[in-house]
């Protein structure tokens, strides 16, 4: 008797023969072509912009004013170690 630990190939069991897998192909082709077509979009067509007011939350968008420099302090000279 001979024994054996292989299968036999049953037909249909190829890659390349399983419907989810070209499914699988699918979404992923179609869902990097729609990247590329909103990308592409949204570069041919220049945002307008919107006249709103100037806080996002009641917090301002921009400074209104600049913070003045630190007072500068004059370098001294160094002086002689006490005797």
């Amino acid at each position: 008797m001979k024994a054996s630990n292989e299968t036999p190939a049953q037909p249909g069991s190829a890659w390349y023969q399983q419907p989810i897998l070209w499914l699988g192909a699918f979404v992923f082709v179609a869902s990097m072509a729609g990247c590329i077509w909103l990308i592409v979009v949204g570069a041919r067509y220049a945002d307008t912009p919107l006249d709103t007011s100037h806080t996002v939350f009641g917090v301002p968008v921009s400074a209104h004013s600049r913070a003045s420099p630190p007072p500068s302090v004059p370098a001294r000279a160094p002086t002689d170690p006490p005797q």
